[in-house]
């Protein structure tokens, strides 16, 4: 049987930032793919933000991953030309009822090690956008956004530069835990192969855990029960009068209907929370009466009739959790890291979970 250092299952942000990590260590990596390109699922289905590192609970990894990894991105979509920009969020709090929430999210950011926010009444709001609507808001400097494809392209040139090498079109069909040996693995696709791995990292997004549960020797209660929550986004006819991203206060399992902004400076209303049983990229136009409710709540001049289905994204949610953490798991013993329950902020942490994932390879190799 064929044996190979480390396999990293899929092209993903998530998966190509471990791949080059990893490569660019010295080690023997290939990644293995099951659609024909790189991200062309989660990570090209997402609201391409770097986010500042707001939300999350205090000590948690999805916390402590945003804050390293926004600084991290940062500083490499600068050295490799990744086109980016710091627009700036505000949070809005639609009414007096709602500045408490402000506090809160400010004390959190706080305690997450995000010092810039800064709340601003409702005048100092309207300064920097005019039509905005609200009691007030937070504005977060440092939130910005990014082109994801051509970040992860840099991501691929920099680990096949580093000697890694690619398979499109090669679904993990199982494997089996061969202990000091790594993991045995078998692919389908175009040549259906059987190798052995010192190293995987199953990166494999929304099938992780099936991928885990494929495996053979990894015990079933490790493997997490998953759900799915759709995020549906609209696209805005006609100008739109903001320059910065604007969120409302998060709800149940997101952030809420917000506003953010592509490279070319396009809008995009999402997305919302639509749970769903299993994988489906439709938009229903129905879903946009809602939306409608929740943007006006801070943009009220929003014209009947402007929103049209754009996209959706789905996120995964391990064992029924509506805002679960980052899972970093390697209880199966060390030629096994499982990535699950990636999410936002995947993107943002990405290179901080890359260096995360290479510390792990470099303890198991001892």
């Amino acid at each position: 049987m064929e044996r190979i250092d480390c396999v990293v299952i899929g092209a993903g942000v998530i998966g190509l930032a471990a791949a080059r990590a990893l490569s660019l260590a010295g080690r023997e990596v290939i990644v293995a793919e099951a659609e024909d390109a790189i991200g062309t699922v989660t990570s090209s289905r997402n609201s391409e933000v770097i986010h500042a590192g707001i939300y999350y609970p205090p000590g948690s990894a999805k916390a402590r991953l945003c804050v390293e990894g926004k600084a991290l991105l940062y500083a490499y979509c600068e050295a490799r030309g990744v086109p980016h920009k710091r627009l700036g969020k505000l949070i809005v709090a639609a009414s007096e009822d709602q500045l408490v929430n402000l506090d809160e999210l400010k004390a959190r950011a706080e305690a997450n090690g995000v010092h810039d926010l800064k709340l601003i009444d409702r005048a100092a709001m309207q300064v920097l956008e005019p039509a905005l609507r609200g009691a007030a808001a937070l504005l977060s400097p440092s939130t910005g956004v990014i082109d994801s494809h051509a970040y992860m392209l840099a991501l691929q040139g920099d680990a096949e530069a580093a000697g890694a090498a690619f398979a499109f079109r090669t679904p993990v069909l199982g494997g089996k835990l061969a202990g000091a040996d790594g993991v045995r693995l078998r692919f389908g696709g175009d040549s259906p192969l059987e190798l052995e791995a010192r190293l995987v990292i199953n990166a494999a997004g929304l099938q992780a855990h099936t991928v885990m549960g494929s495996i053979a020797g990894v015990p079933p209660e490790a493997v997490p029960t998953v759900g799915f929550a759709k995020g549906n986004y609209f696209a805005l006819t006609g100008p739109c009068p903001f320059s910065r991203l604007i969120y409302p206060v998060p709800e149940r399992g997101g952030l809420g209907v917000h506003l953010t902004l592509d490279m070319g400076a396009q809008p995009r209303f999402g997305p919302d929370v639509e749970w769903i049983e299993g994988i489906d990229y439709r938009v229903d136009p129905a879903r946009s009466e809602p939306f409608y409710a929740a943007i006006r709540s801070y943009w009220p001049d929003l014209p009947d009739g402007a929103l049209h289905p754009d996209y959706c994204g789905i996120r995964v949610k391990l064992d029924g959790n509506a805002s679960p953490d980052f899972r970093i798991d390697s209880s199966c013993g060390p030629a096994l890291i499982n990535l699950l329950g990636f999410e936002s902020p995947g993107l943002t942490a990405s290179l901080a979970i890359a260096e995360h994932v290479a510390l792990l390879a470099d303890r198991a190799a001892l």
